[in-house]
């Protein structure tokens, strides 16, 4: 990690659309809640759960990835964040946990930068880490961002809720 003085500019995004909690979580909290009594109803107590009840064995594993799943998409759902740094020597990126490491954004060959507005439904198809080689987006939340596009036509969208500011260290770092 690049010392303190080395960073211009840092922001970390978490995804809180209210609508996907609503959704991610309610659902996993109804499954849960299912599952849980089911098991309890038929391992615990010993009633059969359902008018065509499976095995013990069988709720037990099923009940148990099921319930498993759910958590471990809340999990990753709830601690998913974009971290962003403008540093003395480039653009860094790490969006935990799918990157563990800093990546290194090249600056290289950049020839627009510009903070936008745009549409993560309608341009990349949702948030989170999306589109190819030729056009993608590390957007968390919000429509805001800082895209940039290279010389060979390549695209590259940072989300960002500060991103005049972000456009503008980036700016800076390169020298414009």
């Amino acid at each position: 990690m690049a010392e303190e003085s080395n960073v211009v500019f840092r922001e970390v995004q978490y995804s809180r659309q209210w609508w996907l909690v609503l959704i991610i979580v309610g659902a996993s909290i109804v499954t849960i809640a299912v599952f849980g009594y089911g098991m309890v109803q038929q391992l615990i107590f010993g009633r059969q759960w359902g008018t065509n009840p499976t095995s013990n064995g069988a709720l037990l594993i099923v009940g148990s990835l099921a319930i498993l799943f759910w958590i471990a998409l809340d999990w990753l759902f709830l601690s998913s964040h974009l971290t962003t740094e403008v540093r003395s020597d480039g653009l860094y990126i790490r969006y935990f946990p799918f990157h563990l490491s800093w990546r290194r954004i090249s600056l290289d060959d950049v020839k627009v930068i510009e903070a936008v507005t745009y549409s993560p439904i309608g341009e990349y198809g949702g948030w989170g880490i999306r589109g190819f080689s030729r056009n993608r987006a590390y957007n968390p939340t919000g429509n805001r961002g800082v895209r940039m596009e290279y010389a060979d036509g390549r695209r590259l969208l940072i989300g960002s809720q500060k991103a005049d500011e972000l456009s503008q260290a980036i700016e800076s770092v390169m020298g414009r």
